[in-house]
């Protein structure tokens, strides 16, 4: 079982997530069908950032994924070395 802590922290990382999904979905697909002289616009950013924060987020997850990656493997490689 997991303890208290990891419960709460799972239960902050789902809520978070519950969060971010909520504002994107309305953000992207109820906000366009929203008049733009509505106040709710002035909670959400330009619909250009849309599609540029998630791309700049799936491309520095991708840059961490490789980097992850390679450190793994040239760590591989010494203790490959040694053992020779």
């Amino acid at each position: 079982m997991a303890t208290g802590t990891d419960q709460v922290v799972g239960l902050g990382l789902l809520a978070v997530s519950l969060i971010i999904f909520t504002y994107y979905t309305v953000w992207v697909i109820l906000l366009p069908f929203i008049d733009s002289e509505h106040i709710i616009h002035k909670y959400f950013l330009p619909r250009a950032y849309a599609v540029a924060i998630p791309l700049a987020v799936g491309l520095l997850l991708l840059l961490f994924v490789g980097l992850f990656i390679t450190y793994v493997m040239l760590k591989n490689r010494r203790v490959t070395k040694k053992a020779q």
